[in-house]
């Protein structure tokens, strides 16, 4: 039985000191890739994502571009040890679609992560220069939480799941719509730990330098479907591949349309690729029962490769 399977990149807040440090002693593929982006930064990324500490790792100038990195090195050794296995569609949170581009060959390593490492600094300065919070709201859906937000003057940063969705802007006002969440039908509303608001109108000076630039880079018409976060639809010319990756700093994270879109598509094998589970999570409160490999260490590439044998996507060892 032929599967389709679909890529799933993680984005910030899923980082873990030591990440990719097993792939890198084991794996050439995953070393190169750290060891060239230390030399593409001139700096040692490689030391921040494997020992930390977390503080320095959670820094968006840093968790940025080593979650980018982590997530084309999990790719790299699944493909070492699965063969070149055929992708149908990808997708990546927030962070992620940058991620997820790479792997589609949109920008070459290298580029991609010079962009991510500027997000990351842009996105940063935009945080300090702020007064910004985000909350994440469960079991209210979306119109509930569309009408909140307008009352309250704050902006819908991402919807992740049905009933998961998060708001982010000026601290004062997130913290009004979680006091009043509850008037509006929301079951639970909760301040996240984050450095400010992304994913809004306190973005943008983030967004025109993100913009600018997109424009110093070649993109290249993506080998595989890459969902875009703020259409939840494909993404394909140059032109409106940088255009999505410029509004996605201020705009709203379409992330269950994503994984709606590709199940349409017909992908019915999905590969989170990045520290932790929460893309798999995400995608079960979105589709129940829809399988997906996590992937992220070395425990979790042999199990993923072991159920990649069983399934006939890869040969028998």
């Amino acid at each position: 039985m032929n599967r389709k399977i679909a890529l799933l990149f993680a984005g910030q807040g899923a980082q873990a000191v030591g990440m990719g440090q097993d792939f890198a002693k084991e794996f050439p593929e995953a070393a190169d890739l750290f060891r060239r982006a230390d030399e593409v930064l001139g700096r040692k990324l490689s030391e921040i994502a494997w020992h930390g500490p977390l503080d320095d790792l959670t820094r968006t100038a840093n968790c940025q571009p080593a979650l980018y990195v982590h997530g084309l090195a999990c790719l790299a050794v699944l493909r070492k040890l699965a063969g070149p296995f055929p992708v149908n569609a990808a997708a990546g949170l927030s962070l992620g679609e940058w991620t997820a581009h790479a792997a589609a060959g949109t920008f070459s390593f290298e580029d991609g992560l010079r962009l991510v490492e500027q997000r990351g600094r842009f996105m940063e300065a935009a945080c300090e220069a702020t007064s910004g919070a985000m909350a994440a709201l469960i079991g209210g859906d979306e119109s509930a939480v569309r009408a909140l937000a307008a009352d309250t003057d704050v902006d819908v940063a991402n919807l992740n799941a049905p009933g998961q969705i998060v708001i982010s802007g000026e601290r004062a006002k997130v913290d009004l719509a979680v006091a009043v969440a509850k008037e509006h039908g929301i079951r639970r509303a909760t301040l996240l730990n984050v450095a400010g608001a992304y994913h809004s109108r306190l973005m943008e000076s983030a967004y025109l330098q993100v913009g600018e630039a997109l424009l110093d880079v070649v993109l290249q018409k993506p080998n595989f479907p890459v969902m875009s976060n703020v259409t939840g639809e494909a993404v394909e010319s140059a032109d409106e591949i940088r255009r999505t990756l410029q509004d996605q700093v201020t705009g709203t994270v379409r992330w269950t349309d994503c994984m709606e879109r590709m199940l349409a598509m017909g992908c019915d094998l999905f590969l989170e690729l990045g520290p932790g589970g929460v893309l798999a999570g995400l995608l079960q409160r979105t589709r129940k029962g829809t399988e997906i490999l996590s992937i992220s260490d070395a425990a979790s590439l042999q199990k993923g490769v072991e159920k990649l044998r069983e399934l006939g996507i890869c040969a028998p060892a």
